[in-house]
């Protein structure tokens, strides 16, 4: 399967989602910072599960009608940062999906995520992503599970990437990295989390009109034993 993730820049690139998804084809669409009022039900063959209602910057998610069916959404507040509290650009930085694979016959659980932003420390980040994972497994027990989005870690993400992987998970970055706004911001911002999936070529694809680049990433169903 393949799944682009998307941070439109509060909306602003939302124009390209249609040339997006004709010129890489993903199965599953996961958006952040969107206007979720002035979003499409449907791109190219893709269709919105989910997105949030109480958010001024939402998310958002669509997948490929042709292969999956929709079962289930969620979508969660976190532990909120001061950024959180004053300015208020986000009650729900979770967006959780259950849907059905037609060809395979199983159920996977799909996440947009969107973490709190620089002006919090690491260590919050740490706990939303700890707390996301958490509602997932409710959402979708045992099921593989795919977690994409804007993580906002730049740095010390080996420390991240323990903590990802004693909860079970396996954590992705992306070839080149995917945020050039600030010099001295620049790097990988857009992850991938997953449980029970082989995560294959995670892309960054070409700037558009956000300040994050998407990311394109292919992955497929863990064998046992593999």
């Amino acid at each position: 399967m393949r799944v682009i993730s998307y941070n439109l820049r509060k909306h602003a690139a939302a124009d390209e989602l249609g040339a997006l998804v004709d010129r890489w084809e993903p199965d599953v669409l996961c958006l952040q910072e969107a206007n979720v009022e002035d979003l499409p039900t449907r791109i190219d063959g893709l269709r919105l599960a989910a997105a949030t209602d109480r958010n001024r910057l939402g998310l958002a998610l669509y997948f490929r009608e042709n292969a999956f069916r929709f079962v289930d959404s969620v979508s969660l507040g976190l532990k909120k940062s001061l950024h959180d509290m004053v300015l208020k650009p986000a009650h729900e930085r979770l967006l959780g999906v259950q849907l059905f694979d037609i060809d395979a016959a199983r159920e996977i659980t799909m996440a947009s995520f969107h973490a709190a932003p620089l002006t919090a420390p690491n260590s919050l980040r740490r706990t939303q992503i700890r707390s996301a994972l958490q509602a997932l497994e409710q959402l979708g027990p045992g099921t593989p599970t795919f977690m994409v989005g804007d993580y906002n870690y730049p740095v010390f993400k080996e420390r991240l990437g323990d903590q990802v992987r004693e909860h079970g998970y396996d954590l992705s970055l992306s070839n080149l990295r995917t945020y050039t706004r600030y010099r001295f911001f620049k790097g990988h911002y857009d992850f991938v989390t997953s449980r029970g999936l082989s995560i294959g070529d995670v892309t960054t694809l070409p700037q558009g009109s956000s300040d994050h680049l998407p990311i394109l990433v292919e992955a497929e169903y863990r064998r046992h034993g593999r």
